[in-house]
């Protein structure tokens, strides 16, 4: 691989039209020099791909029949810039906007550490960005729970070291060509949330390592007091996906734990946010799916 190896960036959009075009704005102003900007467009009905096609003509917009949602979306991505020679694909949510360096870190850190399939950035929110949404992910199978290290939290130099991590969330994630090629896409199969976990935990299990790299940055738009907006329809497919991966992963002797506490912990934790903070509409406007925390 070449020191600067064409980067793929693929962001998937639907109905996220001015969301979506900050995000490439902020990226089209990346220091990294070998980067093409992929739109997937989910069969969007609010102007994004004409808008997004009229305003940046030097990205590249793939046009779905239908709303493939996150995971389709980001594979139909994926399959394209396999195709086209890319030796490093990077997801991105549509809501975030990143520092001008942070694609240059990633990809300095994946080249440099052996066996490294995935490199995650430390995620900030974007409106406090002194506070963490995400500086590595955490899966217990006793508990049945994945969580963000460092969320909530002031960024006041904890998570300022590179670790391995359990997993890497999609909001932005950096990978390899060679890991995608052994170990697969995304599974669509999740039909919200637990995605990005489960091709992470495939990647483990095929011998890569999932890094953290604190040096990169980027801003996540949710909120900060309700940790994302919450509705009876995200936490019941947040259940269910947690169901789907941990009972895929887990050892049959953390079956006799795990889902009693899973659904405890998990409803206590999102009860506390939607009473104590009040609950709101669909998160999936303006994004296929905010990997959000469990805590």
């Amino acid at each position: 691989m070449s020191r600067t190896p064409l980067v793929y960036t693929v962001v998937v959009n639907w109905n996220g039209k001015d969301v979506t075009i900050e995000c490439l704005q902020s990226l089209l102003k990346a220091a990294y020099p070998n980067n093409h900007l992929l739109v997937v467009d989910n069969a969007s009905t609010d102007g994004s791909a004409e808008a997004i096609r009229e305003r940046f003509p030097e990205v590249e917009i793939l046009r779905a029949d239908r709303n493939l949602r996150f995971s389709g979306g980001n594979n139909l991505g994926i399959r394209h810039a396999l195709r086209q020679g890319a030796e490093l694909l990077l997801l991105m949510n549509n809501d975030t906007t990143v520092h001008p360096d942070f694609l240059t870190h990633l990809v300095s850190r994946i080249l440099s550490t052996d066996r490294a399939g995935m490199v995650a950035p430390k995620i900030l929110y974007a409106k406090d960005p002194s506070k963490i949404w995400f500086a590595g992910g955490e899966i217990s199978f006793w508990t049945g729970t994945m969580r963000h290290t460092g969320i909530r939290e002031p960024d006041s130099g904890t998570y300022d070291a590179v670790r391995d991590i359990d997993y890497a969330t999609g909001c932005c994630v950096l990978v390899t060509r060679k890991m995608v090629e052994e170990v697969g896409l995304l599974d669509e199969s999740y039909f919200m949330y637990g995605e990005d976990a489960d091709w992470s935990m495939r990647t483990r299990k095929a011998g890569y390592r999932i890094l953290f790299e604190p040096q990169a940055r980027i801003w996540h738009k949710v909120s900060v007091a309700a940790g994302g907006h919450l509705s009876w329809y995200k936490l019941k497919n947040k259940f269910l996906s947690n169901m789907r991966f941990f009972a895929r992963y887990s050892a049959w002797y953390q079956w006799l734990v795990f889902p009693w506490l899973s659904v405890v912990i998990n409803t206590v934790l999102a009860l506390g946010q939607a009473y104590g903070h009040g609950t709101h509409s669909s998160d999936t406007i303006t994004s296929q799916r905010n990997p959000e925390e469990s805590a």
